[in-house]
């Protein structure tokens, strides 16, 4: 297929897409509508996607309550936590240029885990939840930085990066326990459940906290595609063309870390996605980076949304975590890769 270019007026801005790749997006963009209807439908209670349509358009409050209040927040908010975990993971393995890096398994969800857990223990009640965001952001910035320091010997290769990280997730997940089991039975429950990766409870509040994030980081990261691509023919090649790698590298480590703790302080340590998302967007896609990226929301929104509809529908009356299944379907996947790049 050919391609065609995406221009401002000026030209001060454009890229250029496959015919393809857009092909790909527009059927994902489809089957993620068909999954959020789905999501709208199922629970304790199914309600007929028909009806689900008329309650969205307004021509009837029948299930006001249950889809407006229950469902539909829950729904976007678990889309909004894919997406994000599916470009930080796609931003990481850029930048490390390594397949088995993504924002939980290099400890930068442990991180983000930490600063919330320091937050819900010592603050909550006493500082605004709004601030929740921030906490878990500082915590996976922090630990970014130690993962890197840790790493250096003559440069960073990437399986040390790896291991190093794998580390420090190991550290984080110990210490974050460590504070739950010190805290009061009411604040240790809610931590805990935050933990494992839940969507549970979500509502408007939690929507509009995480929103801002996405809709200004993902575009942000597909205008910054071009320097990504340059930068994979190497750092030498990218200075050459008169990229300034540090600060570009810089700006997207700083959109991982806040794709990622953003999404972690809303619905906690769901694991994986970061991972699968952008092994999956490249298959569908190929390696055009700024197809890759809403490739990626796009499957990450996918894959939460789904493990959330079974973790609230396949057990009823109970609601398990969704992040319990997006760890059974991204730890053999993780394992797989481990095997696949033994040799690097």
């Amino acid at each position: 297929m050919g391609k065609f270019t995406i221009r401002n007026k000026s030209d001060s801005v454009s890229f250029q897409a496959d015919k393809q790749s857009a092909a790909v997006i527009s059927v994902l963009a489809v089957v993620t509508l068909l999954v959020f209807l789905l999501s709208l439908s199922a629970g304790s209670a199914w309600i007929s996607p028909l009806k689900v349509i008329k309650q969205l358009t307004g021509s009837t409050a029948e299930h006001d309550f249950v889809i407006n209040t229950l469902r539909l927040p829950r729904t976007l908010l678990a889309f909004l936590v894919g997406a994000a975990l599916g470009v930080s993971g796609l931003i990481l393995q850029g930048i490390v240029r390594n397949p088995l890096a993504s924002p939980d398994i290099i400890g930068i969800t442990g991180g983000a885990s930490v600063g919330a857990i320091i937050f819900l223990v010592s603050f909550a009640g006493q500082i605004s939840i709004s601030w929740l965001p921030l906490a878990a952001i500082t915590g996976a910035g922090a630990v970014s930085v130690m993962i890197y320091i840790l790493s250096w010997k003559n440069g960073v290769t990437p399986i040390r990066l790896i291991l190093i990280g794998i580390g420090i997730a190991a550290a984080m997940n110990a210490l974050t326990t460590m504070m739950i089991v010190l805290s009061d039975i009411a604040t240790a429950g809610r931590a805990y459940l935050w933990m494992t990766g839940s969507i549970y409870g979500a509502n408007w509040s939690d929507v509009y906290g995480l929103l801002p994030w996405v809709v200004v980081l993902i575009p942000v990261t597909i205008f910054l595609a071009r320097t990504v691509n340059v930068k994979e023919l190497g750092d030498d090649v990218a200075r050459g063309l008169g990229v300034k790698v540090q600060l570009f590298r810089f700006l997207l480590l700083f959109i991982s870390v806040a794709l990622a703790g953003s999404a972690v302080a809303f619905a906690g340590g769901i694991g994986f996605v970061g991972l699968i998302a952008p092994h999956i967007a490249r298959k569908l896609i190929g390696a055009s980076f700024a197809a890759l990226v809403p490739a990626a929301a796009l499957t990450g929104g996918l894959i939460v949304t789904l493990a959330d509809v079974v973790a609230r529908t396949a057990f009823l009356p109970s609601d398990l975590p969704a992040g319990v299944f997006t760890a059974g379907i991204g730890a053999p996947f993780f394992i797989y890769l481990l095997y696949k790049n033994r040799n690097l």
